[in-house]
């Protein structure tokens, strides 16, 4: 059975309205995945009709640039604070 106690946060909820409903900060989990799926999109428009292949470049730079922000995310999430 859940208990009746509120759990007290430090968030304001003059500052913060959603807090006073329980949902008051990001979604990791969330940002993760949609970072691996944006890096995967990008790679998958190198499929096409190009002419000149500097969009490739770019879109190469890009999705590296991508999957390197989530492997020093990893690698913080792991080191003890």
């Amino acid at each position: 059975m859940a208990g009746t106690e509120l759990q007290s946060t430090k968030v304001d909820t003059a500052e913060v309205p959603s807090a006073e409903w329980g949902w008051s900060g990001e979604a990791p989990k969330l940002y993760r995945t949609m970072g691996i799926i944006g890096a995967i999109f990008l790679l998958f428009m190198l499929i096409g009709n190009h002419a000149g292949h500097v969009e490739d470049l770019y879109l190469i730079g890009f999705a590296v640039l991508l999957v390197l922000i989530l492997v020093v995310d990893a690698i913080r999430r792991r080191r003890p604070r």
